[in-house]
């Protein structure tokens, strides 16, 4: 799959480990940095999807999305754990829910950008757990590529994503440039997406950068487990 991301905020939490493991299937094995498990809620928007060598279909190929995710690894591959990720199209949830076996839902999102300010809304419906994001967000500083050992590095550098059907574990690989991130600052005025996650306890103050663009391939996932 073809996708085209757009004005990226992360914002990450540090997060005991022992919060997430009731939450993750056992083979995979929770990565930490500077002793804490880390918990990112990244709200963006993505133009340009589609199937490779497939037309675009009308309602699926641009809208918002709001991911909640941590990170693991398994064999070796460092990747990234879906708590949720909410999305403006009830296509691509049922397709993403039944392809590759992520845990989408349907929300009602809206993204407006007034120079470098990115206002963010999302309320999750009609299923799931009540869910809602609010926040104005921008880029504060001169972009650059994060070096191996740091926590940016560590936070953003993954290649691969994993899910879970049952008792069965998939991998699906990722394939994109090294992320261009800048710092950034953010009000966030509502944040429910990592409480209905089922996580208690996460940091005061979070990590936040940003990222304008990033061109991303994805890969059908396989079994691994």
């Amino acid at each position: 799959m073809v996708q085209e991301w757009h004005d990226l905020l992360f914002a990450h939490w540090r997060c005991p480990i022992d919060d997430l493991r009731p939450l993750i299937p056992a083979p995979l094995e929770i990565d930490t940095f500077d002793g804490s498990a880390w918990v990112t809620v990244a709200p963006f928007y993505m133009s340009g999807v589609r199937l490779r060598l497939a037309p675009p279909v009308p309602t699926a190929t641009a809208f918002e999305e709001l991911n909640v995710r941590t990170y693991l690894t398994l064999d070796g591959r460092p990747g990234v754990w879906f708590f949720s990720l909410d999305c403006a199209s009830s296509l691509a949830v049922v397709g993403a829910r039944i392809g590759v076996y992520l845990p989408y839902f349907r929300a009602t999102m809206k993204i407006e950008r007034q120079g470098d300010t990115v206002s963010y809304r999302s309320e999750r419906w009609p299923v799931g757990k009540p869910a809602a994001f609010h926040a104005m967000y921008q880029p504060i500083g001169t972009p650059y590529h994060s070096l191996p050992g740091t926590i940016d590095h560590f936070l953003t550098e993954r290649y691969c994503m994993y899910s879970a059907s049952g008792k069965r574990i998939w991998r699906g690989d990722i394939h994109h440039p090294r992320w261009n991130l800048q710092p950034a600052a953010a009000q966030i005025t509502l944040n429910s997406m990592i409480a209905a996650a089922g996580i208690g306890h996460v940091g005061h103050e979070p990590l936040l950068q940003f990222s304008e663009f990033m061109d991303v391939r994805f890969w059908w996932p396989v079994r691994v487990r």
